[in-house]
């Protein structure tokens, strides 16, 4: 099982979230712990990150350093990427 760490910019985006997708989102992330490779896809353009999870319209941006998974961005699927 992986542990799920938070770079401070990923908390920041966390706390513009609405509340109700925040949940949704922790909920996810216990989940895909178990086998992140399964559940991610792997980024073209690694210059924010390596892979990411796609939790409805959120997209979470994150690197895999030994067992951890390291959250780089958190946001909404038409802004993430710019």
């Amino acid at each position: 099982m992986y542990k799920v760490v938070f770079t401070k910019r990923s908390l920041k985006d966390l706390e513009n979230i609405d509340k109700y997708i925040q949940n949704k989102i922790a909920v996810k992330l216990k989940e895909y712990t178990k086998e992140p490779q399964k559940h991610s896809i792997k980024l073209i353009n690694h210059k924010i990150g390596t892979y990411r999870f796609k939790i409805g319209d959120y997209r979470v941006i994150f690197d895999i350093v030994d067992n951890n998974i390291v959250i780089l961005r958190i946001g909404h699927r038409k802004s993430i990427y710019k």
